[in-house]
């Protein structure tokens, strides 16, 4: 199939192109490396089956594609409150865009929803019934209250426009490729701890998280795709862990001797968040395989690459101008 993905050089992008490339699937990538990366699609580039169009998904775009996933969209809150105004405006104006494009030639269409539209939840786990409780005033309401409404776009043009929609859920996701400075907490902790300084906890770290490695997510966000169901599906790991219990492990992991340190807890910041996959299971025959400390493991050493490559890298320029200077 010739399938379009929105955001598909960023981190959940790019492993999911590399599943359809390696399927044999012709591939469009979309993205405005605003917080994707071109390293991350690098070994496509130049495959007569992969397209790479740098592209601003808030200004529509022509293409014909069988399938659009649409990922595109910050994710972390560093990242989409840099610039609130731009986070809504592609969720709400890119949704539009794609949503019209699927409708024009008639193509499958994926939202990549997110678990923030629960908010911070007063039903534990969270099922797909739940409503949420989000504040729509709030620091991350740019991002809760666009996804919620890029939703209704979808389930809209669903009823309205015979669009074939599928809307996932994605819970807390991690993995090789997250960005060094996503702000996440899984990024944040294991750079701090492979850099030998103090590990941030915010809030006591009794808040809770469930933590998904990409493939498993992958795998749920195909199937999804190519199941009859529409949705809303949970896409998570439904093993609840406190951010203390977290920070202790990729302590201990990377760096035993490193300190743990205590900071206030965000505005609006989920106390407990826990998928209830029993839609996922049913429907979809999909519940996620890699433990954490597992996936912990293959996070932990694409950091240490990186950050190593980062280091000779910087050597290296700092001896050149050094030559320069002599």
């Amino acid at each position: 199939m010739r399938i379009l993905v929105t955001g598909g050089a960023g981190f959940i992008g790019s492993h999911l192109i590399d599943r359809l490339m390696t399927e044999g699937h012709e591939v469009i990538c979309l993205d405005n490396f605003f917080t994707g990366h071109k390293r991350n699609i690098l070994k496509w580039l130049g495959n007569p089956y992969f397209e790479l169009i740098r592209h601003d998904i808030t200004e529509p775009i022509r293409l014909e594609a069988d399938q659009v996933y649409h990922l595109a969209c910050p994710a972390s809150p560093v990242h989409y409150q840099y610039n609130p105004v731009k986070t809504i405006k592609t969720n709400v104006m890119g949704t539009l865009n794609m949503l019209g494009l699927a409708k024009r030639v008639k193509a499958r269409f994926l939202l990549a929803s997110t678990s923030e539209v629960y908010g911070d939840p007063e039903v534990h786990p969270q099922s797909e019934e739940y409503r949420g409780n989000v504040n729509p005033i709030g620091i991350r309401s740019c991002y809760d209250e666009g996804k919620r409404v890029a939703e209704t776009l979808a389930f809209d043009y669903h009823r309205q426009n015979n669009v074939d929609i599928r809307v996932a859920r994605i819970f807390n996701t991690y993995g090789p490729r997250m960005l060094e400075n996503d702000g996440r907490v899984v990024s944040n902790l294991v750079v701090q701890a492979l850099q030998g300084i103090p590990l941030t906890i915010y809030g006591t770290g009794s808040q809770t998280r469930s933590f998904c490695y990409v493939s498993d997510l992958v795998d749920g966000l195909m199937r999804l795709m190519n199941g009859d169901y529409i949705g809303p599906v949970n896409l998570g790991n439904p093993d609840e862990y406190t951010i203390l219990e977290l920070a202790q492990t990729v302590q201990a992991m990377v760096n035993p001797d490193a300190e743990l340190v205590y900071k206030p807890l965000p505005q609006d910041d989920p106390q407990r968040r826990k998928p209830d996959i029993t839609r996922a299971k049913t429907l979809l025959n999909w519940s996620p395989s890699v433990p954490l400390r597992q996936g912990l493991e293959w996070t932990i050493q694409d950091f240490r690459d990186r950050l190593e490559k980062a280091d000779t890298t910087e050597n290296s320029q700092t001896t050149l101008m050094s030559v320069a200077q002599a």
